[in-house]
């Protein structure tokens, strides 16, 4: 990636489009019901340190990836390990992405389509454009996030008569646990994944760059997520957004004026395929860089097709069925990325201060 650059507001357009990734699909913090907008507020201010914490790495190893900082902070065998967990994580969470697409496409689009036709055309995809590097898929997450956005207001405007503001009474009308638990998932996905971006993002223009780019794309999609999650709740209502595993398209689908304007949720499905086309690109090219790093290799390119055909076939054989995917991403993902978003890096930064601080004082001897 030496001679990869990614300027500042390329690099929060791919922020926005990654954070957005699955949650288009499956929604966020649905354990809160009615108050789930609430939770996604509270989920992005407790977000806010932790980006902290990966932009003061980016900034005291510039030019480094998240990689290289291990390496660098633990030598040759701890940090190698490290990397390897890590390596694991971007790789999994690519594969858990590519899973939610493909049930999203056979339960509501394509149910007689066998789901590895599915997969592996999103992963083709996937593949052929990581293969152009970092620096090409930031220019693409630009335009399709500007497609994006002008779709959402599309919608927006065309839901306010499907809206019924009643339904996000009462705003705490949940148990304590629920909110806290809805928070939490919120928090993890899809707020903290963004330390996948940390694996490709030492190609940033500036030193301080990843403050301003992590800060501000994460704060700009949580607004649209809220917004959202405001608006299945006011179309679908509490009781029916615990029914269902893809709110956001069944919100869409219920949006008409009259006989002239329907099917919206057909012509939206380019959100939901833009947003995961970008999150599973930049988890392979995470991945592949990783494992570069891991080797002592010159180039992450080499690496990218098999990683991501070994990326597709983990998604194909993780789940048996959709509910299993269900509870996986509400009960289970929460826990074991954690140590992944939280802490690892908390520790990681800190050690780097104390052999920062010990080596200052050598020196000074």
């Amino acid at each position: 990636m030496e001679n990869e650059v990614i300027r500042d507001k390329l690099a929060v357009s791919t922020v926005m489009l990654f954070v957005f990734g699955s949650t288009m699909i499956l929604g966020a913090a649905g354990e809160a019901k009615n108050s789930s907008w609430l939770a996604i507020i509270v989920a992005t201010i407790l977000v806010i340190p932790i980006l902290l914490v990966y932009c003061r790495l980016l900034y005291l190893f510039p030019k480094k990836d998240i990689f290289d900082i291990f390496l660098l902070l633990y030598g040759k065998y701890v940090g190698k390990f490290i990397c390897i967990l890590y390596i694991w994580y971007f790789f999994h969470l690519g594969a858990l992405v590519i899973r939610n697409f493909a049930e999203f496409m056979n339960t509501l689009a394509f149910p007689e389509t066998p789901m590895i036709v599915t997969i592996m055309c999103i992963s083709l995809l996937c593949i052929w454009s990581s293969t152009h590097g970092v620096e090409v898929m930031a220019r693409t997450s630009r335009i399709l996030l500007t497609i994006c956005i002008t779709f959402v207001f599309i919608i927006a405007s065309l839901s306010l008569s499907q809206m019924r503001p009643h339904y996000l009474k009462p705003l705490f009308g949940v148990e304590i646990t629920d909110f806290l638990n809805g928070t939490f998932s919120a928090f993890s996905f899809p707020f903290a994944e963004v330390v996948v971006l940390t694996g490709v993002f030492s190609c940033l223009e500036k030193r301080n760059s990843s403050y301003k780019v992590l800060i501000k794309g994460v704060v700009i999609a949580s607004a649209y997520i809220v917004y959202i999650s405001m608006r299945n709740i006011m179309i679908l209502g509490p009781s029916t957004l615990g029914l269902l595993y893809f709110p956001s398209y069944v919100a869409i689908s219920r949006i008409h004026l009259g006989e002239f304007i329907q099917r919206m949720e057909v012509s939206v499905s380019i959100v939901f395929v833009s947003a995961i086309f970008i999150k599973v690109s930049f988890c392979l090219i995470a991945t592949s860089n990783g494992i570069s790093k891991l080797f002592g290799l010159k180039n992450y390119k080499s690496l990218i097709i098999q990683t991501g055909l070994l990326m597709s076939y983990l998604a194909y054989t993780l789940y048996g069925s959709t509910m299993e995917m269900q509870y996986w991403a509400v009960s289970i993902y929460k826990y074991y990325a954690f140590p992944f978003q939280v802490i690892i890096p908390v520790i990681t930064l800190l050690f780097a201060h104390f052999k920062m601080k010990k080596s200052k004082q050598v020196s000074c001897n």
